[in-house]
């Protein structure tokens, strides 16, 4: 697993987080230049670089409080402690690489000072700690549909927003709306019931209207995440704001305070804070998460970079570069550009590249390599004709494409249509047997 250190801009923060981040670059430029200060003929400049080094660092400090958790005393306190801590490193070592003593000589006093402050922070802390929950503000503001792209929400009616400690990470609807959301079956629609949430750090409000304050105690209760995502329950999709969860097809994906997590085919890759370990080469990591989530019912929908996801209580639907995956109980739908499959109890239908089967109760219809065989009613047969072959493959497209009609509408396999179409074709293959 290789290790890479980035300064880089984080995707989803404010313009103070970024500016925070090219503070940290031009530290690490300046550094260096003060490293090599003899070379680069900068010896008169010493001190001055110095003082300007120290002033960088508590700035980028200060600058990116609150990148988690919202901007409270204690982070301010901690900011700071951090600004003296890494000051007192730089005077300590510098030392031997030609700081002036006079500057050497307040490295004890720095570190005393992140001691002293570092103390100080954990005690304003226990303050702070009841402002990090999941809350609903009294606070209500105009809503009148929300455009994420392929996924749009349509309707008006009030937002409410959702903040963990003092950062906005959602929001509550209330009102007529409607989601919908553009896949390769079609469009998906569904009528939101009300409450429902939207977690995005996006403001998607308009103006400030009245509250509702018997709504906002009411959802209260029901955004509390041990309510929403019940100990013991394996929901393969967690969106909390600041705590994000997905796992899908070849895919997972976690991301938390300080920690981001993404696991694919073709490697991983952790970041803790802003440090990067990697193995392999992974895809890119998504450039946002959104979920939108009724609070009294089953219905989810989430969006992570290109790959959507939609469960209810009675089926899911994963959406992934034009691959589609559907479930309902034991039924199964996959349709991509080069796999289709269809897989319910004993019944199966797979369409891949250069291979198709079909197989329901005791019949089998292979097809590979411009071959078919044939096992029914005991009996096998094998059939060496490219046209034979080719009307298998069309055939079994044709079949997965009739049932997934059904199966997306609720309505499950037609197991007499789908004994039909296995019959005519059966009856079809027979006479390239003579």
């Amino acid at each position: 697993m290789s290790f890479v250190w980035k300064y880089r801009t984080a995707r989803h923060e404010g313009p103070r987080f970024r500016v925070a981040e090219y503070l940290k670059a031009a530290t690490a430029i300046l550094l260096i230049a003060w490293l090599f200060k003899g070379p680069l003929r900068l010896e008169a400049y010493n001190d001055q670089i110095v003082y300007a080094i120290i002033a960088l660092i508590f700035a980028f400090e200060l600058l990116s409080v609150g990148k988690w958790f919202g901007v409270t005393i204690s982070g301010i306190v901690f900011a700071l402690a951090k600004g003296f801590f890494w000051t007192s490193v730089f005077l300590f070592f510098g030392g031997w690489l030609g700081m002036s003593e006079n500057l050497h000589a307040y490295d004890g006093t720095a570190f005393a000072y992140a001691v002293v402050l570092t103390i100080a922070g954990l005690l304003l802390a226990k303050f702070d700690e009841k402002r990090f929950d999941v809350k609903v503000e009294k606070k209500a503001y105009e809503f009148s549909g929300a455009d994420f792209g392929e996924v749009k929400i349509v309707g008006h009616g009030k937002a409410y927003p959702v903040k963990f400690g003092r950062k906005n990470v959602g929001w509550v609807l209330n009102g007529e709306m409607v989601v919908e959301a553009e896949t390769p079956l079609g469009k998906v629609s569904k009528k939101l019931l009300s409450p429902a949430i939207v977690w995005t750090e996006e403001k998607i409000a308009g103006k400030k209207t009245s509250p509702d304050p018997g709504f906002v105690s009411q959802v209260n209760e029901l955004v509390n995440p041990e309510r929403l995502y019940r100990k013991g329950k394996r929901d393969s999709v967690v969106d909390l704001g600041f705590i994000k969860v997905y796992k899908g097809e070849n895919f997972e994906y976690v991301k938390l305070p300080f920690i981001e997590v993404i696991e694919t085919p073709t490697g991983e890759e952790v970041k803790i804070g802003p440090m990067r370990f990697r193995e392999g080469s992974p895809e890119t990591p998504p450039a946002n998460m959104l979920t939108i989530r009724e609070l009294t019912n089953g219905f989810q929908l989430t969006k992570v970079g290109n790959r959507l996801k939609v469960q209810t209580e009675e089926y899911s639907i994963e959406v992934e570069d034009g691959r589609v995956v559907y479930r309902s109980g034991n039924e199964v739908l996959s349709l991509g550009t080069e796999h289709v499959s269809l897989r319910s109890g004993d019944v199966s239908i797979t369409v891949g590249r250069g291979r198709t089967k079909i197989k329901i109760e005791d019949v089998v219809i292979s097809a590979r390599d411009g071959k078919v065989r044939i096992r029914a009613g005991g009996k096998a047969y094998t059939i060496e004709d490219s046209d034979a072959y080719k009307l298998v493959v069309k055939k079994a497209k044709d079949i997965v494409e009739e049932q997934s009609a059904e199966l997306i509408e609720g309505l499950g396999i037609d197991r007499m249509l789908l004994g039909r179409r296995v019959k005519e074709l059966l009856d079809e293959l027979m006479r390239y047997l003579g």
